[in-house]
């Protein structure tokens, strides 16, 4: 006789027993193939070889085990799936009803519940019901079987993200992390109902809302676009809320082959053809192959078509990578087998090589080929996985020649690279974004199996049991394609050198058109630096004077620009420049009047708009005029000549069209774009060089007030009438960012992450684009703030208000 130590696992269709050493096998008995279950005195002979005795470390179980062995093992000698299902749900909602949550396991006696119900709690291959309690400190869950904890306990202080999930194709799950950035979270757990599972998510949402903030994909997007977090970072958040999880072998988190080069002695990140394409679904990397088997068979078949017969992620590819590090799931998965030696995961070069040449294998990668942990390429287990043809076993999986104990290392290097970071937004696009279904994935052979992708089919509706359980293990087995994070295209990350990069659009290259006015290298850097310093210093905002402005601003006559000589003479130049914009820019009036400011009188008077004149810029001998008319007009300009008493000069280079009027416009720092808003929420872009509308937005509900260009021309910040801040992209138009405000906001300057707005309150805010939060408020005016001006180092700031006052602010360190 021979004794084992191990756990007992009773599974809803087989006995499985884990001996405690790992290089003894695990028994896994099928409850069909069973003659025979009983419980047997200590003492008892063993009469029959082919008997198997658990002994219990807590023989007053041993009933209740028997019974429930006896149970299950009637549903699974019943003749159909659907029955042997039903009868299995049944027997554990009876076991669920007859218990409860032992409240004795409350962290404190003042613990307060909030509700109760049953849930599983999920893992990879493996569900564990039981139940679960929230109260006002802690969220619980109690296994039915007490495995492997007694109690699961996470405080709601250390809780830092939830998701909503959905499990086998339905809206049941939610996982919660208590951290921001690792890839396994403290608990995923499984309803049997969606109201349970939303009851729970919206009272931890609500605890959370005052300790944290809530993070959407246009959320990390713009973080990752502006460099605060990295590549692995992004694509591990995106995987979140794609509702990939490492619990899930069927929504496994999906990344990227980047690198293509595993023959070089050398890897040269600097060379691009180092490098995958990462505009192409892995099965369109190959033209010949493409062309030859993928496209000539979608061509020929019958609707619903399809290019590939297998998904990029399904639970066999998961396991294909982690088979070393979890053979318990391999040999689930597989009846209790490894697959064949020559299919194992032998090597790295071998993979990628199948990958570009086979005629169904197309799979991505894992987070594990990006992260620390390089055990899942190691058999540290010393698992007999097998020989290979050539007669070698089976051991750690060959590496690339230009790696050794770095491999890991290099792969982040890759994925961090400024290749990737330039051209990571084409597979988003592929894989969470806009060419993930319709004509754009069809366009970019990308084209699944429909039965992957979410909302196809409600396996609900089938009403026969057999098909439901049929078509749903179909589904998990085969992969699931991400939930749909985007549908437009996704913006390209801002990198260090992005100005070499050639994209081949006129948009691009407006972009990209900026050059800096020349001066020397150290100068410019001391620019930048103090102006870093005055944006993390803009909460030290101190009021140096007040100015009180005599007449209505919107009538004002142009005498009001002296009396602002009285204190600050060094900066008089920018308050009487400010004060002739704050007095230009509210001017309700069909003409455009020119004034001196050194001779402070009006000079000049053009007739131009057929409704109120909004906004002007002036730029290089160009001035842009919006009005209410629902145009902007592009005019050149050559400045009078005082002393020879020649008039100024002008001549209408161009009309921009807009469907209502247009309230606000702003030029990019480099005068190649223009943005336009408009009194019923429309942004619109324009390419100045061909006055041609590049973007028009749906972008706030009711009349934008001002819209301004970050320093870099990527973003666009707009605010409006709806009380919110929004950032758009530029180079796609999409929507990166909604940020509501307490009251509306009237006017603003901003760095790219920081802004400094004025609204209705009277008071000046400083928010924090990534966090979405106000981080300081600033008592400002007694009234709306209408108008804020900032010099170019950042280092003074002028407001205007609708009380009359004109302030003047100066960092106070």
């Amino acid at each position: 006789e021979e004794y084992n130590q191990g756990s007992l696992k009773i599974c809803s269709k087989s006995v499985i027993f884990e001996p405690d050493e790992v290089n003894k096998p695990i028994l896994k008995i099928p409850l069909k193939d069973c003659k025979r279950i009983e419980a047997v005195e200590e003492n008892d002979g063993n009469p029959f070889k082919e008997n198997v005795i658990f002994q219990l470390d807590m023989p007053l179980k041993t009933e209740d085990v028997v019974q429930t062995l006896l149970q299950l093992h009637r549903a699974s000698c019943l003749d159909k799936l659907g029955d042997q299902t039903a009868m299995i749900a049944a027997n554990l909602q009876s076991r669920l009803a007859r218990t409860s949550f032992d409240k004795n396991s409350f962290q404190s006696v003042t613990e307060r519940p909030h509700m109760e119900c049953e849930a599983e709690m999920v893992s990879p291959l493996v569900t564990n019901p039981g139940h679960v309690c929230i109260t006002d400190h802690n969220l619980y869950f109690q296994p039915l079987n007490s495995y492997p904890d007694s109690v699961v306990q996470i405080g709601l202080h250390s809780v830092r993200r939830i998701y909503k999930r959905r499990h086998g194709l339905r809206p049941l799950g939610l996982e919660v992390f208590c951290t921001e950035n690792d890839l396994c979270s403290d608990i995923y757990l499984k309803f049997y109902n969606t109201k349970d599972r939303d009851e729970l998510y919206y009272y931890i949402a609500t605890f959370l809302e005052n300790h944290i903030t809530e993070h959407t994909a246009e959320s990390y997007m713009l973080q990752w676009q502006r460099g605060h977090i990295s590549n692995y970072q992004y694509l591990l958040h995106l995987n979140n809320l794609a509702d990939r999880s490492v619990n899930d072998l069927s929504q496994y988190p999906v990344f990227p082959w980047v690198i293509s080069d595993y023959s070089s002695p050398q890897l040269d990140l600097l060379n691009p053809a180092s490098f995958r394409d990462l505009s192409k679904p892995v099965g369109a990397l190959n033209t010949e192959r493409l062309e030859r088997l993928l496209v000539s068979r979608y061509r020929d078949m019958p609707e619903p078509r399809f290019m590939y017969g297998s998904h990029y992620s399904s639970p066999g590819y998961v396991l294909f990578y982690l088979v070393r590090v979890a053979p318990e799931h391999m040999l689930c998965l597989q009846n209790g087998r490894y697959d064949h030696a020559d299919r194992m995961f032998n090597s790295v070069g071998e993979t990628w090589k199948n990958c570009l040449e086979g005629g169904t294998d197309f799979k991505e990668l894992i987070p594990e080929f990006y992260g620390t942990d390089s055990s899942f390429l190691k058999n540290l287990l010393s698992l007999n996985l097998g020989r290979r043809q050539g007669g070698g076993r089976v051991g750690d999986v060959e590496l690339p020649s230009w790696a050794s104990d770095d491999f890991l290392q290099k792969m982040r290097a890759a994925l961090e690279s400024q290749h990737v970071s330039e051209h990571l937004h084409e597979w988003i696009d592929l894989i969470f974004g806009y060419k993930q279904r319709g004509s754009e994935a069809v366009a970019a052979h990308n084209v699944f199996h429909p039965l992957t992708y979410e909302g196809v089919i409600d396996c609900d509706s089938i009403e026969d049991p057999d098909q439901k359980i049929a078509m749903l293990t179909q589904i998990l087995e085969f992969g699931q394609t991400p939930r749909q994070l985007f549908t437009t295209p996704h913006p390209q990350r801002i990198t260090p050198r992005f100005h070499s990069v050639s994209s081949g659009t006129s948009l691009m290259a407006c972009i990209l058109s900026y050059s800096a006015s020349p001066s020397l290298d150290s100068f410019e850097d001391l620019t930048e630096e103090s102006k870093t310093l005055a944006w993390s210093n803009m909460n030290k905002l101190a009021l140096q004077s007040s100015h009180k402005i005599h007449k209505d601003i919107r009538k004002a006559d142009f005498s009001c620009l002296h009396t602002s000589s009285a204190v600050y003479s060094s900066l008089l130049t920018f308050l009487s420049l400010f004060l002739f914009l704050f007095f230009f820019l509210c001017h309700i009036s069909l003409k455009r009047y020119f004034y001196s400011i050194a001779y402070g009188r009006r000079q000049d008077t053009l007739m131009g708009h057929d409704d109120a004149v909004s906004q002007v810029c002036w730029r290089d001998n160009q001035l842009y005029t919006a009005s209410w008319d629902s145009t902007i007009k592009v005019w050149k300009c050559v400045a009078a000549d005082i002393s020879s008493n020649k008039r100024a000069h002008f001549e209408l280079l161009a009309e921009l069209e807009h469907e209502s009027g247009v309230n606000t416009i702003a030029l990019s720092p480099a005068g190649t774009l223009l943005a336009s808003g408009t009194k019923e929420g429309s942004l619109s872009v324009w390419d100045i060089a061909s006055c041609s509308l590049l973007h028009q937005i749906a972008c706030h509900s009711g009349k934008i007030h001002q819209v301004a260009f970050s320093p870099d021309s990527r973003n666009i910040l707009s605010v409006g009438e709806d009380s919110c801040l929004k950032v758009t992209d530029v180079q796609t138009g999409m929507l990166l960012s909604t940020v509501p405000a307490e009251d509306e906001q009237r006017c603003f300057c901003w760095d790219g992450n920081t802004v400094l707005s004025g609204g209705q309150s009277g008071n000046l805010l400083i928010w924090d684009l990534l966090s979405s939060k106000v981080i300081h408020k600033i008592p400002a005016h007694s009234g709306p703030v209408t108008c804020i001006w900032m010099n170019e180092q950042c280092s003074s700031v002028i407001t205007g208000g609708e009380d009359k006052q004109i302030m003047f602010w100066k960092h106070q360190y």
